[in-house]
């Protein structure tokens, strides 16, 4: 009896979340119409483009290069401007040196959907970065570590944000 009472509770649990929209944040949801997405840059083999087609087979998003693509013309197309990494001074050790920077990692890109106008794009990734002129190797492979981790989450936020594209370019 109380197997059953507390499976009533799981699927009224499950209903009332389905009945408000929730979805997990990992599922993505595309026009019916899309099946493919293509990745281009304007730089060869550009680190974001890299990440981008990687994090695409996490989402379970079929994608690659549009050469790949079985039909061209139901794939959405995601071409990566130049990437853009600012520095801004945080703070500085009684010596003078930088002790911390802010890293902008600048990420534009643009979004073609089939017989559709492009949608420009354009946001920031933020991260603080504490540099130490005693560590420089050690410090050049953070760096490396924090870059990448960088491109991952704009790859994530590029996914996250294609559904609200599809929604703008299908509403033009």
């Amino acid at each position: 009896m109380q197997r059953l009472i507390k499976l009533a509770i799981v699927g009224l649990l499950l209903a009332g979340t389905t009945a408000c929209g929730f979805h997990l944040r990992g599922n993505q949801s595309l026009p019916p119409s899309v099946n493919y997405v293509a990745v281009s840059s304007s730089q060869a083999h550009a680190p974001l483009a890299r990440a981008l087609k990687k994090r695409l087979d996490v989402y379970d998003i079929d994608g690659g290069t549009l050469a790949d693509s079985t039909s061209p013309e139901h794939s959405v197309m995601i071409h990566i401007m130049p990437e853009q990494l600012e520095r801004r001074l945080l703070s500085v050790f009684a010596s003078g040196q930088v002790a911390e920077y802010e890293l902008i990692y600048g990420v534009r890109y643009q979004v073609i959907f089939p017989g559709k106008q492009p949608l420009n794009a354009y946001f920031e990734v933020l991260r603080d970065y504490q540099d130490d002129p005693d560590l420089v190797l050690a410090k050049s492979r953070e760096l490396d570590l924090v870059l990448s981790e960088m491109r991952q989450e704009a790859a994530d936020n590029i996914i996250r944000r294609l559904s609200g594209h599809a929604n703008d370019a299908l509403a033009k």
